[in-house]
């Protein structure tokens, strides 16, 4: 029998695989981005159809029942964070003249440490303004645009879904011909594996979502910060992207608070309170309300939010990560990807 070898130049062949599934994303992305929130949403309501349909629920109406509960859930969150912005924008004007007087003595300071004088600094900001005017009307543009396409989305996920989990044995049907050699309770196993360890983290994380924020909120609150329960979920919501996540969200309550109170020790109390809070979620909320976590490398994550971000923008940011996490469950039953498993896999993985 004569072995086949493989080509010397390899990896010249993965990076070309790259390259060219890269592209196909990125070009394909109006297609892929909705089909791919179909896809995570219609693995988050297939335990709830199935366990419907095994109540005399037919399979559209399990589909349906199960699409309207999880839209009504996401409207009165979408409703609670509105409802907390207009008391923020509300509070503006007064946050305004805090600000204009804290910039006042910031550039007293400045004449003082540095005699930079105030016309020096006028003149500084105008160039600053000049310079970032056409990029804030480009952002303007592309927010009015991604709003123009949020709209198309929301129509076209919920159909998406509907089909994807309406014809899912047709899909596994396609999934068996396309890899006829694992055979069909292997491909079977692994899809119901996935899907309901998926379904199991995706629970377990809205449970961790609500602690961390619920224990954000009142930490703010009782540090008298405006709007806590606003600042406490956004920060709670942002988690997600390791490390960068909770950075970015600490950023605009340590302004308020700074402007509010004119302080120091308040914004170095809500850096302590979202570092406890942070501790508690790493040590002991997740393990307990998590209780199979997907513990993929944090570079590998870090870097598939930025693969994401360049493919698909904010979208692919939200979509790569649970992707990154199916693929590792699918790696870690399959004995041919335990390569991948391993690069996937944190610091504790075990091959």
């Amino acid at each position: 029998m004569v072995k086949l070898k493989l080509p010397a130049n390899r990896h010249l062949v993965l990076l070309q695989y790259i390259f060219f599934i890269s592209a196909i994303l990125y070009f394909g992305r109006t297609l892929f981005v909705p089909l791919s929130f179909a896809l995570l949403i219609s693995c988050i309501l297939y335990p709830v159809c199935t366990w419907l349909e095994k109540h005399r629920f037919s399979r559209m109406t399990a589909i349906i029942t199960s699409l309207l509960a999880l839209t009504i859930f996401f409207l009165l969150l979408v409703i609670l964070l509105v409802n907390q912005l207009k008391g923020f924008f509300h509070e503006w004007p007064s946050l305004e003249g805090k600000l204009l007087h804290s910039i006042d003595s910031i550039s007293a300071w400045l004449h003082e440490s540095f005699n930079i004088d105030r016309t020096m600094q006028i003149e500084w900001l105008n160039q600053v303004f000049h310079t970032s005017g056409g990029g804030a009307m480009s952002i303007l543009s592309e927010a009015i645009a991604a709003s123009a396409v949020g709209a198309v989305l929301l129509i076209l996920i919920p159909i998406y879904s509907v089909l994807i989990l309406y014809y899912r044995h047709k899909w596994m049907e396609v999934l068996y011909r396309i890899f006829p050699m694992e055979g069909r309770d292997r491909i079977r196993d692994i899809v119901k594996l996935s899907i309901n360890s998926y379904y199991n983290f995706i629970k377990g994380m809205a449970v961790v979502y609500i602690i961390v924020g619920i224990l954000n909120s009142v930490g703010l609150l009782l540090l008298g910060i405006p709007h806590a329960f606003l600042f406490g979920f956004i920060a709670s919501i942002l988690t997600f992207i390791p490390y960068v996540g909770i950075l970015a969200a600490s950023l605009l309550p340590i302004s308020v608070a700074w402007i509010t109170y004119n302080s120091i020790w308040y914004p170095l109390g809500v850096i302590g309170i979202f570092a406890l809070v942070q501790y508690l979620e790493a040590n002991l909320i997740f393990p307990l309300a998590v209780s199979s976590r997907l513990k993929i490398n944090a570079l590998v994550t870090i870097v598939a939010i930025i693969a994401g971000g360049l493919l698909w923008g904010v979208s692919g940011m939200i979509l790569f990560i649970p992707f990154l996490g199916i693929l590792k469950l699918i790696a870690d039953r399959t004995p041919s990807l335990k390569t991948l498993a391993l690069i996937l896999g944190g610091e504790n993985h075990s091959g």
